[in-house]
């Protein structure tokens, strides 16, 4: 058996030699060096600068007993038009030769009402108290590997909306609470 073996490698190995015995690299046939082309000169469009809105003082009321004349709105500037390009088409608005609209002026932030803040952190509470009872009226020790998934889930979600009341967070609270209330009441409908 072993001289078997032997003779089965001597075969392989000789057979391999004669494989690499014949392969050689082929020389690349020899051309003429590739000609690149220079890049195409590059087109800089005009840098326009931002418009900024400008704050207009509210209009003054005339007299009551004056006549109101008729109102005219304030000239426009007249709209820049750009150089066109070849390779761009133009703007659906420059076709039409109709101007932008002006931007929206910033919006005022402000705190939420007391009474809205009050009635967020009822809302998350209320949900809060359900899903307790919810999760009060099912035996943990009875449930599959999916539903005490799903407890525990509903365990952190409620433990999440409490952290959030705490922080004075209520909408994210009441979210919280819901989706806490939610898996509970899927969990004692079964």
């Amino acid at each position: 058996m072993r001289v078997g073996f032997r003779v089965l490698g001597f075969v392989m190995l000789a057979a391999s030699a004669a494989g690499c015995a014949n392969a050689q690299a082929k020389a690349a046939a020899a051309g003429p060096p590739l000609e690149v082309p220079e890049p195409p000169p590059r087109l800089l469009a005009p840098v326009e600068e931002p418009v900024t809105a400008e704050v207009l003082p509210p209009p003054e009321t005339p007299p009551p007993a004056a006549v109101a004349a008729p109102r005219t709105p304030p000239p426009r500037p007249p709209a820049r038009r750009e150089p066109e390009k070849p390779e761009t088409p133009a703007p659906a608005a420059a076709t039409t030769g109709t101007p932008a609209p002006a931007p929206e002026p910033p919006r005022e932030l402000r705190p939420a009402s007391p009474a809205a803040e009050a009635a967020a952190e009822r809302e998350a509470r209320d949900a809060l108290a359900r899903a307790a009872r919810d999760l009060g009226r099912v035996d943990y020790g009875k449930l599959n590997a999916d539903a005490r998934a799903q407890y525990d889930q509903s365990k952190r979600f409620m433990e999440q909306a409490q952290q959030a009341l705490r922080d004075r967070n209520f909408v994210f609270a009441s979210t919280l609470a819901d989706k806490a209330a939610a898996l509970a009441a899927e969990l004692s409908a079964r």
